[in-house]
């Protein structure tokens, strides 16, 4: 098929041309159609099978055929351009926003519509600017989009068309609140397009809610894309991770390997040390400025970097056609994650490596993931760093994943235990070591006057005990119940910083 044979109008042709596209995708040919008929649109895929096309493309095609302006026309020089938005388009990291723009901006080349991005890391004011001159497209992530929508510096009230661009993993990023305030600020009817790689409970929810009998397109279930990319497994002793990716980057055939860390820190550590052994590296993450990060990201396009080291968070929108390695420093606590990680390799059909470092106290993650893959990773066991002093446990096999013995044993994380000898604690002060000592014989006329003093004294001391048994367990309960609430509103507030 080819996308004249899906009645794209000719000055889009001419755009798609120009960008290299000879033929669409599978997730092309089945999306196009559907959306150009004013259908919503439940999409899951994953990065990789031309999903951003599959949504742009008909989008400026319906905009371009549609009515233009409410005032003025683009023939009308002397009419001021009262261009609205018209469709919005949400993504969860800077990086993914502004490749969606630099693509609808390729293929609205020979067309009147007008797009721009709204993203954080960059001057508000220029963004001001630009939604002044008019746009019929935005692209945007939910922080700096709300901060103009509080602001009063963008309406949403002519939006026709929305897209919900990587919607779980704006939902793991803690943007999906935001993301429903927006949307309260646009007509109720519009067209809605929905696109995800996973679909958690949360986000079935939100499908139902928004979507009106959708056409549903699913391309490359997690299994094919893991399948086409050839994983591995180090094992490694704690604090051997550095060790063994520079033992690994010896190999002169990685040409290209994006690094994964859990933490900014983290992937400045590794770039630094990097560094020490001669191998050309940059950091990428929400800590480094938009122009910093774009530099980053086009050196390692370019071959100047030989290794890109990122954060989940960060690497969003990250799109480099001749990838061959994906190293994972650190695994990640949700599976899907993985997915999406060494997704990164492999794309368009083509063969990919991922390999992963694993410590003792990452195998339950490990555990997860060959869940969610439904097969067993492969360990390397030739290597200098092994773990050690592990107990072993029977793989996931394919009885309960694929239905067949997946064949590999792993060691499994030690499960805490009860100490066989509890010692003695020590008492906390001299008073619970004396108070249940017979009194000292005295005469038997001072009998009943010690004991009244004895047992004043000791309703002194309860008064002024430390409180004990439930009711101190239940204060260092709660205590622990707010700490970690409140931790993970730093984090997910952390997460949206960074995508902003």
């Amino acid at each position: 098929m080819t996308f004249q044979e899906l009645n794209i109008i000719p000055p889009i042709l001419e755009g798609l041309k120009k960008a290299n596209y000879s033929k669409p995708t599978p997730i092309q040919e089945q999306s196009i159609p559907a959306v150009l008929a004013g259908r919503d649109l439940l999409g899951c895929a994953q990065t990789g099978t031309g999903k951003t096309a599959a949504f742009s493309v008909p989008i400026i095609q319906l905009l371009s055929e549609g009515s233009q302006r409410k005032q003025g026309t683009p023939l009308d020089k002397k009419a001021k351009s009262v261009r609205t938005i018209r469709s919005l388009i949400l993504s969860p990291t800077r990086e993914l926003a502004i490749q969606i723009s630099d693509n609808i901006k390729m293929y609205s080349k020979y067309t009147d519509i007008r797009s721009t991005a709204i993203v954080g890391g960059v001057s508000q004011r220029v963004q001001e600017r630009a939604l002044q001159q008019g746009a019929d497209i935005v692209i945007a992530t939910p922080g700096r989009l709300m901060d103009l929508v509080n602001q009063k510096q963008i309406n949403l009230s002519n939006v026709e068309i929305l897209v919900l661009d990587e919607a779980d993993r704006m939902l793991d990023m803690g943007f999906i609140h935001d993301v429903k305030r927006i949307i309260a600020k646009m007509p109720n009817k519009k067209q809605t397009l929905f696109f995800s790689a996973t679909m958690p409970p949360e986000i079935v929810k939100m499908v139902q809610t928004l979507l009106v009998n959708p056409v549903k397109v699913e391309i490359t279930p997690v299994s094919s894309t893991v399948d086409r990319i050839k994983q591995s497994v180090y094992l490694l002793e704690k604090g051997k991770k550095q060790s063994m990716l520079n033992h690994i980057l010896q190999d002169t055939s990685i040409a290209t390997a994006l690094v994964f860390t859990r933490t900014k820190r983290g992937a400045d550590r590794v770039t630094r040390d990097l560094a020490k052994i001669n191998v050309t590296a940059q950091a990428i993450h929400g800590n480094k400025s938009q122009n910093e990060r774009q530099r980053a990201l086009n050196n390692f396009k370019s071959g100047v970097t030989r290794v890109l080291v990122a954060t989940d968070i960060a690497a969003r929108g990250i799109d480099v056609e001749e990838l061959t390695h994906v190293i994972n420093f650190n695994l990640p606590n949700i599976p899907e994650t993985y997915v999406h990680r060494i997704g990164r390799t492999g794309r368009a059909g083509k063969s990919g490596m991922a390999i992963s470092f694993c410590e003792k106290d990452e195998l339950p993650f490990l555990k997860d993931i060959e869940k969610v893959i439904k097969k067993s990773i492969p360990e390397v066991k030739d290597h200098p760093y092994p773990m050690t002093n592990t107990p072993v446990y029977a793989q996931m096999s394919s009885k309960s994943a694929s239905g067949g013995n997946s064949g590999f044993n792993r060691p499994a994380a030690d499960k805490p235990g009860k100490s066989k000898k509890n010692p003695a604690r020590k008492p906390k002060s001299e008073w619970f070591t004396k108070r249940d000592k017979p009194a000292s014989a005295g005469k038997s006329g001072d009998r009943h006057t010690n004991g009244s003093s004895r047992a004043r004294s000791e309703q002194s001391h309860a008064k002024n005990r430390p409180l004990s048994g439930t009711a101190r367990t239940s204060d260092h309960s709660q205590t622990s119940n707010r700490s970690s609430y409140q931790g993970q509103q730093r984090r997910a507030k952390s997460q949206r910083d960074q995508a902003n």
